[in-house]
């Protein structure tokens, strides 16, 4: 997401594993292409990010996906008991404030289905640094930070594309077709995210210079 609103992919990176030094590799990368500043990023939590982003971008907020939270939540649970589980665990990412959201975590913890459950308020907590930053904002601009869906719908596309192709005799031939799969959807997108610019006015404030003058 630019500082404008708008949407963009600014790059497309082929490995075979992931890590700190690969998400090094991308960071220093689009540090190198241009990118100036990342004012918040947010991930799920991919193996390594954490340390290659405070090493590149020192100064990024990282966002924990909350679906990607709630889902691997979900992991630990029977089929039957999912829904159930996961309309328990809702207050926690809805509450108001971040004092209130931690509360609600002690309840569930010490509820029917966190007794039940224990490595899913464990999982919570050992991300609670990156699961709060959100809280900062209104319910509104939150829908805007709180999940990579956006990027999990494009990934989609980008499987179905890969799977009906098939086999690529080399990464080149995979990274054009994937790069014109690209340019496709993009094309197809519009102008500003919705509730962008009261979003705009939360981040004058908080990011101050880095977003009113991100070129400085």
């Amino acid at each position: 997401m630019l500082p404008d609103g708008t949407r963009d992919i600014l790059g497309l990176w082929i490995e075979n594993t992931e890590g700190a030094k690969f998400w090094m590799k991308v960071f220093n990368d689009l540090k190198t292409r241009g990118t100036q500043d990342i004012l918040i990023a947010v991930t799920d939590g991919l193996k390594g990010m954490e340390q290659a982003l405070n090493a590149v971008f020192p100064e990024t907020t990282l966002q924990t996906c909350i679906v990607h939270l709630i889902r691997n939540s979900l992991g630990y649970v029977s089929w039957k008991e999912r829904r159930a589980v996961a309309a328990a665990l809702k207050p926690v990412y809805t509450a108001p404030t971040v004092e209130a959201a931690l509360a609600e975590l002690e309840a569930f913890e010490q509820g029917e289905w966190g007794r039940q459950y224990t490595p899913i308020a464990a999982s919570w907590r050992r991300a609670w640094d990156q699961v709060i930053p959100f809280f900062t904002f209104p319910p509104a601009i939150r829908k805007i930070l709180y999940t990579t869906n956006a990027i999990e719908s494009i990934n989609a596309q980008l499987r179905k594309i890969i799977k009906t192709r098939g086999h690529f005799p080399s990464d080149e031939a995979a990274t054009k077709l994937l790069w014109l799969a690209l340019r496709n959807i993009t094309g197809r997108w519009g102008s500003s995210t919705h509730d962008w610019k009261a979003a705009m006015n939360q981040f004058a404030i908080l990011y101050e210079e880095r977003f009113t003058h991100p070129h400085r």
